[in-house]
């Protein structure tokens, strides 16, 4: 089988830099190579070593270009690609100005076709090799998303987005189809090739009691999937959500009692939470997945990303689109920063690639196999070039360390920085 020997800096990680001492779980290598036979990586090491043990394999020099694992956006929505960076709404008035009526425009297969394909082009040329998609209530939505991604051999996450309530007649489903359409999809796509489905109730105000039951059951009979929701991301929605659900306990109560709070549960946005429902999430293994560049975007407020971690909530970090204003998870990492300036807690570049590779990796209950740069891990590399413009190319010049020589990529960096993906061992052209 043929052999590709990837040249460059390295950085990898060997834990979570979010609960441990980022220099003792973080490694980087000035002169590291990556050996792929096939669609894995088959070591990780210094070049010279690769270079003699593997005479064969076909040298790609990067030159001082950083390897690392694909970027992973654990939390999307595919259907807005067309109104990213809509401008001056908050959460719900921004779903039924803009979202609702593009999210009408996906029973249309081909119009589903061309926008999947697009997200996933713009995903690949900003160095993200994995989405977690919400699509919208048309079956015909995700078989798109799907079906771009397995002609790109990508591995994805996505589900139906099931409402029944508070949402426009073109985009409202009922218990029954909800659970029998992603029931549907769920037996076609999850584990053919890379794909995986997430069970996909939009968020506690768009779906009845009934719904959010019918859902839950559906994640019982298939435990092995993904559930995928929002929780708390602005005031004014936590009170409409007090408002339909009189007898809960708080927001994450709403899921818990239908049977849609679980290990392999994904929580979008988490900003506001009460203490009950931060050690529910850790006791259960659930994961929250930060979107800065949404939530500073539609105003909604700011994510406590070291706290949730330390309390034991498992972490992972998404582009939102089109709440999110960019698709480049560079950008994320840098809003991510920015918040955990605004909130007295500074992270580190070791830290905010962790997120954006191992971290929502391992929300999705994929780690080691996605967002690993590692043997035995799938081929998914992305290499950046850390002076890809002229302001960030004079920065690094006066950099004193590897790490002063990448943050200015994290904070600066957009598309113009990948220099180069592959995935599933296979260049992208």
């Amino acid at each position: 089988m043929e052999q590709h020997l990837l040249l460059g800096q390295t950085l990898h990680f060997s834990g979570n830099p979010l609960l441990s001492d980022w220099q003792d779980v973080t490694h980087h290598n000035s002169r590291g190579a990556v050996l792929i036979e096939g669609s894995r990586i088959l070591a990780v090491d210094d070049a010279d070593a690769l270079k003699r043990a593997h005479l064969q394999a076909k040298i790609v020099d990067y030159g001082d270009g950083l390897i690392h694992a694909g970027f992973v956006d654990a939390h999307m929505h595919y259907p807005q690609t067309r109104m990213i960076a809509s401008w001056g709404k908050q959460l719900i008035d921004w779903l039924n100005t803009y979202t609702f009526p593009e999210e009408s425009k996906f029973g249309d297969r081909a119009y589903a076709d061309a926008v999947a394909a697009d997200t996933l082009d713009l995903a690949l040329a900003h160095g993200t090799t994995t989405l977690t998609s919400f699509c919208t209530i048309h079956p015909e939505s995700v078989d798109a998303f799907f079906t771009a991604a397995a002609q790109r051999n990508m591995a994805v996450v996505a589900g139906k987005t099931c409402m029944d309530r508070n949402a426009p007649d073109t985009l409202v489903d009922t218990a029954q189809t909800a659970y029998d359409d992603s029931k549907a999809l769920l037996e076609k796509w999850h584990g053919n090739g890379r794909a995986a489905y997430a069970i996909t109730p939009r968020f506690s105000p768009t779906s009845t009691q009934n719904q959010l039951s019918a859902l839950g059951a559906l994640w019982a009979e298939n435990p092995d999937c993904l559930m995928q929701t929002h929780l708390s991301e602005q005031h004014p929605e936590i009170a409409w959500v007090k408002d339909l659900y009189p007898t809960s306990r708080d927001y994450l109560d709403t899921y818990e009692a239908h049977g849609l709070l679980g290990a392999k549960g994904l929580y979008g946005h988490a900003i506001h939470l009460e203490p009950r429902e931060i050690s529910r999430l850790a006791e259960v293994g659930a994961a929250v997945v930060h979107c800065p560049t949404s939530n500073t975007f539609i105003g909604s407020g700011m994510c406590d990303v070291l706290g949730l971690a330390r309390a034991g909530v498992a972490m992972g970090l998404a582009t939102d689109t089109g709440g999110g204003s960019s698709f480049s998870m560079l950008r994320t990492m840098a809003a991510a920063y920015e918040i955990g300036q605004l909130r007295g807690d500074v992270l580190h570049a070791a830290q905010l690639m962790w997120l954006a590779t191992e971290g929502s990796a391992a929300t999705l209950h994929q780690q080691g196999q996605i967002g690993h740069l590692g043997a035995g891990a799938m081929a998914d590399i992305t290499v950046l070039d850390l002076a890809a413009t002229p302001a960030i190319a004079q920065r690094t010049r006066s950099a004193e360390s590897f790490w002063d020589q990448l943050f200015p990529t994290i904070m600066m960096g957009d598309d113009r920085a990948i220099k180069d993906v592959w995935v599933a061992g296979q260049r992208v052209a």
